[in-house]
């Protein structure tokens, strides 16, 4: 006698998905399609370097084949390998932050973020992160059923926090507070004063702060400031590695520095630790360009800095001098945030653009904006023909459509 078959019903996702998103990666879908067409894509999108005329230091590259060739294909202890960890406790030093009481490697600065957040938040709990960020963090929150709490950036100022509306802001409930210096996406470096002020609020409301500072070795001018140094008894996750200034995206190579109180950090950090061990180690064989990256020479950066200079002022110059668009000057990282002055909403102006001028920028609604006003995001990594000939296209986009 034959078995009837049960039908397979549907596989519903968690509800919690509901909430993420990460737009940075999801206009590229389309752009695949436009791709398919037979169409050339200029992608200013994704803040890769190596996708463009940049290439990783070769001192970098040799360190991890010669772990290769001596047999680091193993795991790693959870941590990170002693002499990476070494390191990064040097590169804390010169950066000013005193009072370390753990580091740690990860794969990227995202799986850091996403330890860091769940072994403090709980359901229902709240995180403050930038208004507009960098969409990761909006990710993990969602992933974990926390809320969100975005505070603003004040364009008129310059991008700088609005520390009014991060005192509005603060609930019981609120754990930490997200800081991004360089900011991604709008390219900010935030002033000593600020970082200070920022600094008190989180001592007087016992919020930890986590200071994403991975772009902290690209900047125009101006002085980046490291927000533990200012603020040696604050609990502090300090966020770096390779992808950005280091050209090595790809390897996911990040790292964390715990600085601040002792017995305040300590159960915390017990409890990163366990996440850590959890999911046995980061990648093996290319922490071992840690110590060369930090240590090492630094002559690639004169020259990446000067391509992202002229690039930068290309970019601010057509934003400012193209009708419906103006735009901050960026101080660091390679992202600019232009503001657009239109009817139709940012996501509709850069999927149009994109199917019309097959230009590749990210909607500003992907990172977040005041109410009311419509931005794009630019990576302005690509060499400077490609860049004319992209704002060729978007200034004729936008003439044709709203002039």
């Amino acid at each position: 006698m034959g078995t009837i078959a049960t039908p397979v019903r549907e596989i519903i996702p968690a509800a919690r998905l509901e909430h993420v998103r990460y737009a940075i990666r999801d206009v590229a879908v389309l752009a695949e399609e436009v791709a398919r067409q037979g169409h050339k894509i200029l992608p200013l999108n994704i803040g890769d370097p190596l996708q463009f005329d940049f290439a990783t230091p070769p001192a970098l590259i040799e360190a991890v084949a010669k772990a290769m060739r001596d047999g680091f294909g193993g795991y790693a202890p959870s941590m990170g390998v002693p002499e990476a960890l070494d390191a990064i406790r040097g590169e804390a030093h010169r950066k000013g932050i005193r009072n370390v009481q753990s580091v740690f490697v990860t794969q990227g600065v995202s799986e850091a973020v996403d330890l860091c957040f769940a072994a403090l938040v709980n359901p229902g709990e709240n995180i403050l992160t930038p208004c507009p960020e960098y969409p990761l963090y909006w990710a993990v929150l969602a992933k974990l059923g926390a809320e969100l709490n975005a505070y603003a950036l004040d364009e008129s100022a310059g991008w700088e926090p609005d520390l009014d509306d991060i005192a509005r802001r603060i609930t019981p409930r609120t754990r930490a507070l997200v800081v991004i210096n360089p900011n991604n996406p709008t390219g900010n470096i935030y002033s000593r004063r600020t970082l200070e002020a920022l600094a008190d609020l989180a001592r007087r409301h016992n919020l930890v702060v986590f200071a994403d500072e991975i772009y902290d070795k690209l900047t125009f001018e101006g002085e980046h400031v490291s927000l533990a140094s200012l603020a040696p008894d604050l609990p502090v996750i300090t966020f770096g590695g390779l992808s950005k200034a280091y050209l090595a995206p790809g390897w996911r190579v990040g790292w964390a520095i715990a600085s601040g109180d002792r017995a305040a950090l300590a159960p915390y950090v017990d409890g990163i630790g366990k996440l850590l061990r959890s999911r046995l180690s980061a990648n093996h064989p290319e922490q071992y360009a840690i110590r060369p990256a930090l240590e090492g020479p630094q002559d690639h950066l004169p020259e990446v800095l000067t391509k992202l200079r002229r690039r930068r002022d290309l970019t601010v110059h057509f934003a400012n001098s193209t009708p419906r668009l103006s735009c901050v000057a960026p101080q660091g990282a390679f992202y600019a945030f232009p503001r657009l002055d239109i009817p139709d909403g940012d996501e509709e102006f850069v999927r149009g653009l994109l199917r019309e001028k097959h230009v590749l920028l990210v909607h500003g609604s992907g990172f977040g904006q005041a109410p009311g006003t419509r931005h794009f995001r630019i990576v302005f990594l690509p060499d400077e023909e490609t860049l004319k000939q992209a704002y060729a296209a978007i200034a004729d986009y936008l003439r044709e459509h709203y002039a």
